[in-house]
């Protein structure tokens, strides 16, 4: 593993470069004073990725905030997220990255997933996204906090912006799918940004 380069005081455990910019721009406002670059992804450091075996997106969220505190020495933040669907019993959930059976591949996730709901109507379209975030220090403490952004699926991917299932989930409220709100927008009503600014105080209160 590449040594944490001076300065770096967080490690965020993700090697998606969308999550680590967009939980760049969720955790920024929340600590005050904080050098963006003291925040790094596990994919600056060379870190390997654990094994996500839980059935949990908090328990997901806590095995690769341990695996890179431990690797590193430094507080690790990490997340599991995924979209959890009405009339599929909360599937794909966990399995969100991998639903189409090969891990990050997000437009046949999303195929696989919509050809699933071709025949369903509109009123059971019901769906969220959920996220749990999870701060571990290699004191050994373990914060975990979660988010919801609640919606319903559309019948096809709408919008350019965001990643994984943002194209076809419309969230409650809004007109647009979550791939046609800003950055900003959808950072503000996100499951993503709910549990990350909740569990900000908890990364201040590690860092003071």
């Amino acid at each position: 593993m590449t040594p944490a380069p001076a300065g770096t005081r967080l490690v965020l455990a993700t090697h998606n470069l969308h999550k680590v910019r967009e939980l760049r721009d969720i955790l920024a406002p929340q600590l005050p004073g904080l050098d963006p670059d003291a925040v790094v992804g596990a994919k600056d450091l060379g870190a390997a990725e654990p094994v996500e075996d839980g059935v949990t997106f908090a328990e997901n969220a806590l095995i690769k905030a341990r695996a890179l505190a431990a690797a590193t020495g430094l507080p690790a933040v990490a997340d599991d997220s995924g979209l959890c669907v009405d009339v599929l019993g909360g599937a794909p959930g966990v399995f969100s990255a991998r639903w189409s059976g090969r891990h990050g591949d997000d437009r046949g996730n999303l195929e696989l997933l919509l050809a699933q709901l071709a025949d369903v109507p509109a009123r059971h379209r019901g769906a969220h996204f959920a996220c749990a975030a999870a701060l571990v220090t290699p004191a050994g403490l373990e914060v975990v906090e979660e988010g919801l952004m609640p919606g319903v699926l559309l019948t096809a991917p709408r919008g350019s912006g965001g990643f994984g299932y943002d194209p076809i989930l419309q969230p409650a409220g809004e007109t647009r799918s979550a791939a046609e709100l800003s950055a900003e927008e959808k950072n503000a009503i996100s499951h993503r940004g709910q549990a990350f600014r909740a569990l900000a105080p908890h990364v201040v209160a590690a860092l003071a």
